[in-house]
């Protein structure tokens, strides 16, 4: 999507993950051009979350599994709250749940709180399971002091949270984090902004606290008119959900499903992903789409945008 000032989400994306390798802000994992980017100084930001009061009154925290987030979710287990984090590209489930050994030191929780420690222990939480989550805490490669929030482009954490939504996870007062660099903070044309991104309440870097009092109506539950046969067959949890809503009575109709509205998109390719096989039944498979959540967000957007390092005057607040 573009604004009239030619900044598009990608453009911002790159601007970012330009100025933090050159700058030497960046953190392993390296490069951080498509990822969520790590930073130095992201765990002691992280650990700046215990001030607020949103985290000192939760007992469920769900925290996505990036690197940047590692110190959030070790400040959690060290807390002793229920801590839950998103299955890797939702393809065995929503969440897992965290379980540190009995009597596990601080350096165990501190191994628990890492990718490996995530797979290493916790164990699946099915839809029919009691959750209630009081804190969301996500990874951002640019957010705007208005609470918008720009992720790399798949829209995983705009789908677990909307699936959330469905599941009765959480509410519409759910407060949401982002832990970020300094850099990270820029403006966001709000005509960027669409009804299924989630927003942020409160951004930590390494310097600022900083309360958004954003106002815009977090998602509201899953849009399937944005959601595509070919991510219904990559996420087993989400045909669950639709399965369930249908029943419901509510509208379930996708967006590429004979009798939608929406546009079929064009197809997005990257080099090292391959047709998957076996379509959902009633759809119509969609030959070289890729990203199992990447077109709840980004149908209009290629991987790499021809303006992707364009300087755009929106974006001065990156030094």
């Amino acid at each position: 999507m573009e604004t009239q000032e030619g900044v598009s989400k990608q453009s911002i994306r790159e601007r970012i993950w330009d100025y933090m390798e050159s700058h030497d802000i960046a953190d392993f994992p390296r490069p951080v051009h498509h990822r969520i980017p790590n930073f130095k100084g992201s765990y002691l930001a992280g650990q700046s979350i215990r001030d607020l009061e949103v985290f000192a009154g939760t007992q469920e925290v769900k925290v996505d599994p990036d690197k940047p987030l590692e110190g959030v979710r070790f400040l959690a287990l060290q807390s002793k709250k229920t801590l839950l984090v998103p299955t890797p590209r939702l393809r065995t489930g929503l969440f897992n749940k965290i379980t540190p050994p009995p009597g596990a030191t601080r350096d165990i929780l501190r191994k628990c709180a890492t990718s490996q420690g995530v797979r290493n222990f916790s164990v699946p939480v099915g839809l029919d399971s009691s959750v209630l989550v009081d804190l969301v805490v996500v990874g951002s490669v640019a957010v705007s002091e208005k609470g918008w929030r720009i992720g790399k482009g798949e829209g995983y954490a705009d789908l677990e949270y909307a699936m959330m939504v469905s599941m009765g996870a959480v509410h519409k007062g759910t407060p949401v984090v982002t832990i970020v660099h300094d850099c990270q903070v820029v403006d966001i044309p709000e005509a960027l902004v669409e009804d299924h991104d989630l927003t942020v309440d409160y951004i930590l870097t390494p310097t600022r606290v900083i309360t958004t009092g954003c106002a815009r109506p977090k998602p509201t539950g899953i849009m399937w008119s944005k959601v595509s046969c070919e991510m219904l067959t990559k996420i087993p949890v989400l045909r669950n959900l639709r399965e369930r809503e249908k029943q419901a009575g509510k509208d379930v109709t996708l967006r590429d499903e004979p009798g939608s509205q929406q546009p079929a998109p064009g197809p997005i390719r990257r080099p090292q992903d391959r047709p998957q096989a076996g379509p959902t039944s009633g759809c119509q498979r969609l030959e070289g789409v890729t990203g199992a959540a990447e077109g709840y967000v980004t149908w209009t957007q290629p991987w790499k945008t021809a303006n992707s390092v364009t300087s755009a005057s929106k974006l001065s607040e990156v030094p």
